[in-house]
């Protein structure tokens, strides 16, 4: 269906006008969009932090391990992401135009076409580990314990990429609260599993590294069922059942081809931390894992960030879907004016306490000393972060998935990568040059998005 064409639809009458973002007050329906969708990130950080406060425990080489095999992971998991970006335009645009049935049958397709691709990412992942470590250059000590971690993390592919797709359909509804409680449920049982895997508490077998990836395993399953259990029983907007279900090769190619430069996206924003792994590698071990336990704290951090830049791709979504690009636009800047207002905030906290944040997860003095570094680095980019990262969501909240992806690869791969390799040389900054290479990528990233957005060519994308 085009943006443009007439469409059937009983939205009010299914939904009610909760979940409606088409009118009343912006900054009220952000919020209100935003609150769930940080709160799951929240969570899904914050089990990320448990996962490395455990494994700290373990020693450096388990940090490493453990975050350079996630790391790999996630660049597996782009078609997913891919898929999730193209459902939720897709869903959003029904949505508001009224669509429901419409937006039941995209979203069938598309958990169909995550389960997929999710089990041949599992498969691969699980057989090719060590391969998949040694190509990001860490120590064989490094590869021995993410291997380790990585064979059996690796069929958490299959649940997260469903998990993915179930989510921003959802989320793209106008639904944000019940896929914070898929979350919750699965990041309780994460936080409670996880020590009785990894040490063997009580009657379980002590594990190792291998009980935190299969905590993953059973917690992100855990949490994709309890997503399909309220989908099925009419507990959300999405109400779809399985009788009669058949395979739409039509929307599901509407779905891969508004997602596939999201997949390019995705997949070359993953590839490029990898690359900045690499560059980081021959620093040492420390840090390596200064660097991963850094990205783990910056998502917790960065939570709001990221649920009110999906919020506002909702927005954007369900604006233009009810042909107001106006106020889609209206939201997409106020959305940037919040997210300013709380990178101030955190930007302070992380200058003056990163070092009592690091030492949560181990107190030895050199990584306490390379990951507080990190992290001021990183602070000091928190508020071109938020311009970028809100514009980028918009895009693709409204369909236009080639401008994020082709700005993002230009600056990843023309500015922060060259930049991350020839700093260390020039500066003596060392492990430090490599991160601050990746700030200045951010500065530009934020100027192209804010010239790209204010043509308006987005507007006018037909999905």
């Amino acid at each position: 269906m085009l943006a443009g064409e007439q469409v059937e639809g009983t939205a009010e009458s299914r939904s009610g006008p909760d979940l409606d973002r088409t009118r009343g007050s912006i900054v009220r329906n952000l919020l209100v969009l935003a609150w769930p969708i940080a709160s799951s990130f929240g969570l899904y950080s914050i089990g990320s932090l448990v996962d490395m406060m455990w494994v700290g425990h373990l020693g450096p080489e388990y940090i490493a391990g453990v975050g350079s095999a996630a790391m790999a992971l996630w660049l597996g998991l782009a078609g997913a992401m891919g898929i999730g970006v193209g459902a939720r335009a897709l869903v959003a645009r029904l949505t508001g135009a009224g669509d429901l049935e419409g937006a039941n049958r995209a979203t069938q397709q598309a958990l169909l076409a995550a389960g997929v691709y999710g089990l041949l990412i599992a498969l691969l992942a699980s057989f090719f580990a060590e391969p998949i470590l040694r190509l990001v250059g860490v120590d064989e000590s490094v590869v021995s314990k993410g291997a380790m971690y990585m064979r059996i993390f690796a069929f958490s592919a299959l649940p997260s990429s469903l998990w993915i797709v179930l989510e921003a359909v959802m989320q793209a509804s106008g639904d944000v609260v019940r896929p914070l409680l898929m979350t919750v449920v699965s990041k309780v049982v994460h936080a409670v599993v996880e020590p009785l895997f990894i040490f063997g508490w009580l009657f379980f077998p002590a594990l190792g590294v291998k009980g935190a990836a299969l905590t993953y395993v059973v917690t992100e399953s855990i949490g994709f069922i309890a997503g399909v259990w309220i989908v099925l029983n009419g507990y959300t907007r999405l109400r779809f059942q399985p009788v009669g279900f058949r395979l739409d090769l039509k929307t599901v190619w509407r779905i891969v081809r508004i997602g596939l430069p999201a997949v390019l996206f995705s997949a070359q924003a993953s590839l490029g931390s990898l690359v900045f792994l690499r560059l980081i590698a021959p620093f040492g071990t420390t840090a390596v894992a200064a660097h991963n336990l850094g990205l783990r704290v910056e998502g917790l951090i960065m939570m709001p960030m990221g649920g009110m830049s999906l919020a506002a791709a909702v927005w954007v979504g369900q604006n233009l879907g009810a042909k107001q690009p106006g106020r889609a636009e209206r939201g997409a800047w106020i959305a940037i004016g919040l997210v300013e207002i709380f990178t101030a905030v955190v930007a302070t906290a992380i200058l003056v306490f990163a070092p009592n944040i690091v030492r949560i997860f181990n107190p030895e003095p050199e990584l306490i000393g390379l990951a507080s570094g990190f992290l001021r680095i990183a602070a000091a980019g928190y508020f071109v972060v938020g311009i970028f990262t809100v514009l980028q969501n918009c895009l693709n909240g409204a369909g236009d998935t080639l401008p994020p992806t082709m700005i993002t690869l230009l600056i990843t791969w023309l500015v922060q990568v060259p930049l991350a390799f020839f700093l260390p040389t020039f500066t003596g900054l060392a492990a430090y040059s490599v991160r601050w290479g990746i700030l200045m990528g951010w500065v530009v990233a934020a100027v192209v998005y804010v010239l790209y957005f204010r043509l308006g060519k987005w507007k006018r994308k037909r999905v």
